[in-house]
Order: structure tokens, then C-alpha cells, then sequence
């Protein structure tokens, strides 16, 4: 397989919110996708407000690059749960340090918009905003294992709770 590579431009940066990468807590997160107005103008959203939800590609930009463990390990080095390749978890350690959150839109109010529950931090560069439509969600019967809703108890907790 021939090797391809391409260049990201950041369409937007969170502003706000939390400050440090955390494992859990992103409960009543709130901060800002602050959409650059070099690029786009206050076209880029018409229609956006009509959503409840969106999707967004981000990059991990505050993880180490040399902290990449593509072979088999345990989430959160837990004994209990099983291990998996790179491509069973959904943490920052990925060959091209993308994440990827559904999150609440609460406003769109110019080039800012105002999110809830977005696990990106202050800073992180914003790759790509989708709409979130129910249509192109899962489809079928869902079959995962136990652990990620274990690990994932208190991921959307509140800090409070």
C-alpha cells in the first residue's frame, strides 16, 4: 500500500472551557468553536442553529508524539479489562492525533459556537463541523464489550457529581 499524506488546515479553535486533558468529566464542559473569519464568513453557519448536535474533528494537539503505542494494550492500564490494538480504543494515542466528539450546540451567535459536553480543551485546533443527523447514526443491532461503558461511567459526569 503506497504511503499518502495530506495537509489539515484548522477551520476553527475551541476557546474556553476546560484547560487540561482528562480522562472523565466533561459534564456541563462548556466552551466555544471559535470558526476563523479569515476563511469563512457568517455564511459558513446559516442553517446550523436548526440542530441540536454536531460533530466535531479536532486534533490532539496537546499529546506527546512520542507516546504512540500501536500494539495491544489495556484501557487506562486497567487489569480487568482486556487488551486491544490501536484501532480498539478511541484515546489520543493514533497515528494522526485525530479526535472526533458529538457535542451539544447550544447557539450559534456569528463564527462562534457555543457547545456543551465537547472533550477538546482550550486551544485544540477544529479539522472539520458536521451537523449531527439521527439518519447517518448507528443503524442495526450495537455490539461492543462491557469495558467501554465501565471506563466511560463518569466521562460526562459532572466535576460536582
Amino acid at each position: 500500500m503506497a504511503s499518502e499524506s495530506f495537509t489539515v488546515v484548522p477551520v476553527a479553535h475551541v476557546v474556553g472551557g476546560r484547560v487540561e486533558v482528562g480522562d472523565d468529566f466533561w459534564g456541563g464542559n462548556r466552551s466555544i468553536i471559535r470558526i476563523d473569519p479569515e476563511q469563512f464568513g457568517e455564511g459558513a453557519v446559516v442553517g446550523l442553529d436548526a440542530f441540536s448536535h454536531i460533530e466535531v474533528v479536532f486534533s490532539f494537539h496537546l499529546t506527546d508524539r512520542t507516546d504512540l503505542h500501536p500494539e495491544p494494550r489495556r484501557p487506562r492500564n486497567n487489569p480487568d479489562w482486556p487488551l486491544g490494538g490501536i484501532f480498539a480504543h478511541r484515546n489520543m494515542r493514533r497515528q494522526n492525533w485525530l479526535g472526533v466528539s458529538r457535542c451539544r450546540l447550544l447557539k450559534v451567535d456569528g463564527l462562534d459556537l457555543h457547545v456543551e459536553e465537547l472533550d477538546a480543551v482550550d486551544g485544540t485546533p477544529v479539522l472539520d463541523i458536521k451537523p449531527w443527523f439521527s439518519a447517518m447514526g448507528v443503524r442495526g443491532e450495537v455490539r461492543e464489550p462491557a469495558w467501554p461503558s465501565e471506563m466511560l461511567a463518569e466521562y460526562y459526569a459532572t466535576p460536582e457529581d
